[in-house]
């Protein structure tokens, strides 16, 4: 019950607060008639049902400051000594001091509150002072009642405290468990990726094999070779299957649409250029030659990234160029641009270099990438020529 009521409070904070000041607010209120009738203690400055009602509301007003205690117990506390100093009574509306104190201690650090704790004995007495018969049994009985009042304020701020503690400690363990719970999948992923390899490489390996005899047989021993072509064909199957059988435990946490669209080539760069979101041009040189599709998408992600890149860092109005590059045994491909250069802010985080690496690395190549010397930021990658099957 507690706990709702904690989390009401917290979305209606301003409600919260009205309804806190209300029951004191209802008390001075009642105790407002023998002002009212003008019957008010002789021994206190004639300030009739205005000033007593003008008074109470001072000191109750800085009640509502819930996000400011100090400032809250500062002002009450002015207006009492402001108070004591025009020889006013005391005023059911002066229990604020209290309240502020309280909210001291709960709220802020505990110099502070040792502070405010000083303040208010200092309050009782002055209250003392005016006393005809002050004792020290009275000055005591009203501390007792004060350092209550701050300990009960300590002990709810060091309460809450503890419970923030608990409640961090909490989000920290479940994010570590949740972090633990994907590294244990990526790794579980990483092993089924290694299977996979060793299942399809072999696999793949009968079958040349059987492709090249049958290829050797196939005008001596005809039936042979049709028996090496259904092998073939009986293997390619079980390779694919299994291929499907390990691929679909790796996206088996990808979500519940699959996507069925072919991987972009470079069929698709040209599109890919003019569709970015900065103004890019493609140039070709050299005669192309057909790529495997796997190099083909290579190529695709590193102009992709690359001009993500110059969209992310290049500034405002930066330019690009794509060049495909054909000739000899290599394929070069070069990504420029005219923005900030050396001078954009870095990125912590990014994996984007990291995976232009990767993919080039699959197939021998070396990428670089760096501000240019002229200015701008260029990415160079180059990938060996490999024939598509």
């Amino acid at each position: 019950m507690f706990g709702r009521v904690r989390a009401w409070s917290r979305r209606h904070e301003k409600l919260a607060g009205v309804l806190r000041v209300a029951p004191l607010a209802a008390l001075c209120a009642i105790l407002a008639l023998p002002f009212a009738t003008g019957s008010q203690p002789a021994a206190s400055l004639d300030m009739g049902l205005a000033g007593y009602l003008g008074l109470s509301a001072a000191l109750l007003a800085p009640l509502l400051w819930r996000d400011r205690p100090l400032a809250s117990f500062a002002v009450i506390s002015l207006i009492s000594f402001g108070q004591w100093l025009a020889d006013v009574t005391l005023l059911p509306a002066n229990l604020a001091v209290l309240i502020a104190l309280w909210a001291v201690a709960y709220e802020c650090s505990f110099r502070w509150a040792v502070a405010a704790g000083l303040v208010a004995e200092l309050g009782i007495f002055l209250v003392l002072v005016n006393w005809d018969t002050p004792t020290l049994g009275m000055f005591f009985s009203g501390s007792i009642f004060v350092v209550t009042i701050w300990l009960t304020g300590l002990y709810a701020n060091t309460r809450r405290r503890y419970l923030e503690g608990l409640e961090e400690r909490a989000e920290r363990a479940e994010r570590e468990r949740d972090q633990q719970a994907r590294m244990a999948a990526a790794a579980e992923r990483a092993r089924i990726a290694r299977e996979l390899h060793d299942v399809v490489a072999h696999n793949v390996s009968v079958m040349v094999v059987q492709a090249d005899g049958a290829g050797y047989t196939l005008d001596s021993d005809p039936e042979q070779a049709r028996l090496a072509v259904r092998n073939i064909s009986k293997t390619g199957r079980a390779a694919l299957a299994e291929m499907r059988r390990l691929v679909g435990v790796l996206r088996e946490n990808e979500g519940g649409d699959t996507d069925y669209t072919p991987q972009p080539g470079l069929g698709q760069l040209e599109e890919l250029v003019r569709g970015s979101a900065v103004p890019a041009r493609l140039r070709v040189g050299g005669v192309p030659v057909e790529l495997p599709e796997g190099q083909q998408l290579a190529i695709y992600r590193i102009v992709q990234e690359a001009l993500t890149n110059a969209l992310k860092h290049g500034g405002p109005g930066v330019q690009a160029v794509v060049e495909i590059e054909y000739g000899g045994p290599e394929l070069v491909v070069r990504v420029t641009d005219d923005g900030r250069g050396a001078a954009a802010p870095r990125s912590p985080g990014g994996h984007g270099l990291i995976g232009m690496r990767e993919r080039v690395g699959m197939y021998g190549g070396a990428v670089w990438a760096g501000p240019r010397s002229g200015g701008g930021f260029e990415v160079l990658a180059r990938l060996p020529l490999a024939k598509a099957a």
